[in-house]
């Protein structure tokens, strides 16, 4: 026997599972198909947003939160609803929603500092539903940003890794099957592919230079999802979403492509709620790209004005900020809408130097580099945080412009559809401006910018006072293609409340486990049909700790 564990994948889900093995002092072999540098997976890319629950930030801030409200905010964005039948596909996701969320409200801020995670004092608005109270959405705001953003989060596990003796870390082995005893999975074969020294997230070698075998008492399935394989997106994408654009971002590298899944369903293990996918409509092609097809995610203010490609306003919730599915079923099934891939966000140089954020690690180096004094200098100064200028710059998505009239020519050549019209988009800017003279309104999303400035941290970090977007005083105006960008999987490996994987009977795999995005967040879809955001990296935290915690039990 190799090691007592073995976990496929050196993602977040999988190191911290490694962590609580290595700390109860039994052996752990990662096996990872990428190259050293990519110690921490998609985790290390991310903004890093954590979902907290009544914390201390958020009541300085003046928020009152409770476990009861956010687990109406959670049940009512999941809308589990595969529960008939002698092994529901929801059964478990459902226990491991609760779980996560009284983990939330509980001991998880305190685990993570003890961890060596530190927070922010900003506290995001993310996510804000269908505006209704029992519908999908944060009641209020529960986005932690940790000192870091996702490095600050995965770097704490990673290093533990690195310096466990207990962990042995085997870099370029991909695994392409499990190896199964007397029905219980007793280890691992794969390929060994050739060293690369790709920097982390680049497009990597396949070569295949050997083979291996590994041999221990219960393996874990830590892989990932499949948003790096626009084809496996393809295949799974539900109906209820309309059609998948023919063009799409990829919000994760290459790497990130499901192929252990299908490893795992040929082999016996039960998948579930494979339609259930997350992928945002307000991506941007990175004029910097790191993989293929980079591309990278706006996190919104509530105030740009969102059309479609024909040049129409979303209707609410298809707001910035409100209802991500929401919206992309909006995109991809309004007939007219189907052949085109991208929506537009029009705003002026005041809402963008304010309201846009950027998510990931590398484009937030404020607080990436834990700099508080540039944080405060972007977030609160004069023009837009760096990154964001960079792409108003060079992105292949910005047109700017000092009159309507030269946003929309450079609108329709950007595209080449000539799709829009001056006259119809004036008049829809010209009615939303005039409800933001007064401080009520009709107006679904102007209430929601009054609303959102109600909150302190909104106030002074992400939103803007109501103005008229055709005041030359916020010029100059810019218009911005937005595209679909692909990012996580909801459903997966069905696990019961100790991550055992199970089988499509619904009994327990002996020795097989899984984890993080793998186990869609536990359960195979503990999200449901939408998420929270800042519940990701929550998922995979917790899934990797309850993970670790049941086998450094069992074996």
């Amino acid at each position: 026997m190799d090691a007592d564990v073995i976990i496929i994948g050196a993602g977040l889900a999988g190191l911290v599972a490694s962590a609580e093995l290595a700390r109860s002092g039994k052996s752990v072999i990662i096996v990872e198909q990428e190259n050293a540098a990519n110690l921490g997976g998609q985790a290390f890319w991310s903004f890093g947003g954590i979902f907290l629950v009544d914390s201390p930030m958020q009541r300085r801030l003046g928020v009152k939160d409770s476990l009861d409200l956010a687990w109406q905010d959670w049940q009512g964005s999941a809308g589990w609803d595969r529960l008939d039948g002698p092994h529901p596909e929801d059964e478990w996701a459902q226990k491991w929603g609760r779980a996560y969320v009284e983990f939330a409200a509980g001991e998880k801020r305190s685990w993570l500092q003890q961890q060596g995670v530190k927070f922010t004092p900003v506290v995001g608005w993310a996510e804000r539903g269908s505006l209704t109270a029992g519908g999908h959405g944060n009641s209020v705001p529960r986005f932690h940003v940790p000192w870091g953003t996702g490095t600050g989060i995965s770097e704490p596990f990673a290093d533990r890794a690195r310096a466990a003796d207990a962990v042995d870390l085997r870099f370029r082995h991909r695994v392409d099957g499990l190896l199964v005893s007397d029905g219980a999975v007793t280890g691992v074969r794969g390929a060994i592919l050739a060293p690369d020294d790709a920097p982390r997230g680049v497009s990597s070698s396949r070569e295949v230079v050997g083979a291996f075998e590994l041999s221990a008492q219960a393996v874990v399935i830590a892989s990932g999802g499949i948003g790096g394989d626009h084809e496996r997106v393809r295949r799974w994408w539900p109906e209820r979403l309309g059609t998948p654009p023919r063009t799409m971002v990829t919000g994760v590298p290459a790497h990130v492509d499901g192929r252990m899944l299908d490893i795992a369903a040929d082999q016996g293990v039960r998948l579930v709620n494979r339609d259930r996918m997350w992928h945002y409509t307000e991506g941007l092609q990175n004029w910097n790209p790191v993989w293929p097809g980079h591309g990278i995610r706006i996190l919104p203010g509530p105030s740009s004005m969102w059309l479609d490609a024909r040049g129409r306003r979303l209707p609410a919730p298809g707001l910035p900020g409100y209802d991500t599915l929401g919206t992309l079923k909006l995109l991809r099934t309004t007939p007219d809408l189907v052949d085109h891939d991208y929506s537009w966000f029009v705003l002026d140089q005041t809402i963008i130097k304010k309201e846009f954020a950027l998510s990931g690690s590398e484009q937030n180096p404020d607080i990436t580099n834990r700099d508080l004094a540039l944080l405060l200098r972007t977030r609160l100064g004069r023009a837009a945080p760096g990154p964001v200028e960079d792409f108003k710059r060079e992105g292949a998505d910005f047109v700017v412009a000092d009159t309507l009239t030269e946003l929309v020519r450079g609108m329709n050549a950007l595209t080449g559809d000539d799709l829009l019209d001056e006259d119809a988009i004036r008049r829809q800017i010209e009615a939303r401006d005039r409800e933001v003279v007064n401080p009520y309104s009709k107006d679904a999303q102007t209430i929601g910018i009054q609303n959102s400035r109600r909150f302190r941290g909104d106030r002074l970090f992400r939103t803007v006072p109501a103005h008229a977007i055709l005041d030359p005083r916020h010029g100059p105006l810019i218009a911005v293609r937005l595209w679909i960008v692909t990012r996580k999987t909801l459903g997966g490996i069905q696990t019961d409340l100790d991550g055992r994987a199970l089988d499509e009977s619904g009994m327990p795999i002996p020795g097989l486990y899984a984890a993080g995005e793998a186990a869609g967040f536990g359960g195979g879809g503990a999200h449901g049909y939408n998420a929270l955001e800042g519940t990701f990296l929550g998922g995979c935290l917790f899934t990797g700790r309850t993970v670790g915690r049941a086998l450094a039990r069992a074996v």
